[in-house]
């Protein structure tokens, strides 16, 4: 009796223990940020500027920005991309590419911690910099009815987010979660998740308020967020919403196996005229 009784009290410490860690370093397995600032010209976008934004609460962010390519009845939208939880703007600028060369304009906004961006990273940090991201389009004269927002994997919470709280023309959804701790919570069965996690990202509380026209792309294979919390926050949103599973595709490789001709087939029926490839 007096051993089991010590094999349980040495299973609570270590249990406590794991708690403990879990607690206090929980956003360092949510967040990993490359902090080096590296510039467009250096990428496949090396037209885009380099600009300066300012949150709310004073963090300097680092963006990269090129307007939409004018000409048209209707000025081309601009999508702005809200990034996953790895890497810097660099990674993105494959993405950024392609809606470049179909004459989108396309704003990359470094989240705080990354990129040459101050701060450190956690939800209220990024919903911040979201804000950011489109008071500078306002600022500069983009209209809501020109503005798309793309959120690929952890961006999609803030999106999400964003999509509640602006007036945006369409949102596009890369691999989504109804929320982080959803997601925690299937990966981290043994963790009391829903009490410890900080930042919870909770899409589907914020989803009910976006009317824009939705696209959630996922990967059948995804392992890092299951399609299953792409199609649970996709059950809940408003009309008009379109899902597309993409078969054979995980996480890392949504983009290259048909989830980006799915963003630009979604776009060319909401901007018909304006999608036609432009040269600039």
């Amino acid at each position: 009796m007096e051993a089991l009784i010590r094999i349980l009290t040495v299973a609570a410490v270590v249990y406590s223990l794991v708690l403990a860690l879990a607690y206090f370093f929980q956003r360092g397995l949510l967040y990993f940020p490359d902090k080096t600032a590296i510039p467009p010209a250096l990428t496949a976008a090396p037209d885009m500027a380099v600009i300066e934004l300012e949150a709310a609460d004073g963090v300097a962010l680092k963006a990269w920005y090129k307007a939409a390519a004018p000409g048209g009845a209707r000025p081309r939208p601009t999508i702005v991309l809200f990034h996953g939880n790895a890497g810097n703007l660099a990674y993105r600028a494959d993405k950024a590419r392609v809606f470049l060369d179909r004459g989108y304009g396309v704003l990359l906004a470094a989240y705080r911690g990354y990129g040459g961006s101050g701060g450190s990273p956690s939800e209220a940090g990024l919903l911040a910099d979201g804000r950011a991201a489109l008071d500078f389009l306002r600022a500069s004269g983009v209209a809501a009815e020109s503005i798309v927002l793309y959120g690929e994997s952890l961006g999609s919470g803030v999106a999400v987010a964003m999509a509640g709280e602006y007036e945006v023309a369409a949102l596009l959804l890369e691999a989504p979660y109804s929320s982080i701790a959803d997601v925690a919570a299937s990966h981290y069965p043994f963790l009391p998740v829903r009490w410890l996690i900080k930042d919870k990202f909770n899409s589907m509380a914020r989803i009910g308020a976006v009317r824009a026209p939705l696209l959630v792309v996922h990967g059948a294979r995804d392992q890092v967020i299951p399609n299953i919390f792409g199609r649970r926050l996709f059950a809940a949103a408003n009309q008009p919403k379109t899902l597309r599973i993409i078969p054979g595709a995980g996480h890392n490789d949504l983009f290259q196996a048909g989830g980006m001709d799915a963003a630009l087939e979604f776009l060319e029926e909401l901007f018909p005229h304006d999608t036609a490839r432009t040269e600039i």
